[in-house]
């Protein structure tokens, strides 16, 4: 079975498991973020909570999928951790209605979000190096003149889904060049190595149309619909850590907001 085709054989695997029976783990994604993945549909779509929103028992969600307790727990820890789910102690868990105006996600690299879906991370350095021959705006929210940059093909099990381009302040820049910048954990490395502390970032996404470049590096027609984003990251005394844009194939990244009407 060639990259690709694994990889639909696993995204159709997840989409398809609506039945009690245990799916066989070969060639797929484990099963836990198969039933984690499964939980966050159903539950968007009204099913597996009460009225309350309150989920289901651990007990009752193995009955459902016909896994065992311990899948099922490694399935919701981490929706509990991004802030799906709340746990309430001798009541269980519930699913959070956050208001729009406050909503949070948590802050991931594209190799640790990859991971967390169940593919291996990869990326083909195109560009990396001081520059400056960035726009106004470059300049402007990373208070440099020159940066240095880094641009990436990034890869999902072998396959390209998406094109990074990212700057840095100079001194950030020195330190990425020392390091594989293949296989570099952006902000594990940041966090742990260089010593900053990450405190929040800005992004802003929209919808844009492949060009030649991105089309060619991506494997899609010129005018194709990709997703596009833009993210400045910060550290806990302001100065801004990295400016990243990036286009994705949108097949394979979604965002979902939990929405509540406000009262008087």
């Amino acid at each position: 079975m060639t990259a690709a085709r694994r990889l639909r054989y696993q995204r159709d695997l997840a989409d398809n498991m609506r039945t009690t029976q245990e799916p066989v783990e070969t060639n797929s994604r484990p099963l836990h973020i198969q039933v984690r993945e499964t939980i966050r549909r159903q539950v968007r779509a009204g099913e597996l909570i009460d009225k309350t929103g309150r989920l289901m028992t651990e007990a009752e969600l193995g009955k459902h999928f016909g896994v065992s307790r311990i899948t099922i727990r490694n399935a919701i820890k981490p929706l509990v951790d991004e802030g799906m789910f709340e746990r309430e102690r001798g009541r269980g868990t519930f699913l959070r209605t956050n208001q729009p105006e406050n909503w949070v996600g948590r802050l991931m690299g594209f190799s640790e979000t990859i991971k967390d879906t169940g593919y291996q991370p990869g990326a083909r350095v195109l560009l990396q190096g001081m520059t400056n021959k960035h726009d106004a705006e470059v300049r402007n929210l990373l208070r440099e003149r020159a940066v240095w940059q880094l641009k990436r093909v990034r890869l999902a099990d072998d396959i390209p889904i998406a094109i990074e381009h990212a700057f840095y302040p100079p001194d950030i820049g020195l330190e990425l060049e020392k390091r594989d910048l293949t296989s570099i954990v952006m902000y594990r490395v940041f966090e742990t190595e260089i010593g900053f502390n990450i405190k929040e970032a800005t992004q802003t996404i929209s919808a844009s149309l492949a060009d030649a470049t991105s089309a060619k590096l991506l494997g899609v027609k010129v005018g194709s619909p990709l997703l596009s984003i833009e993210r400045l990251t910060v550290n806990t005394d302001g100065r801004p850590l990295e400016l990243l844009r990036s286009v994705y194939l949108p097949n394979y990244f979604r965002l979902s907001i939990n929405l509540t009407r406000r009262h008087s």
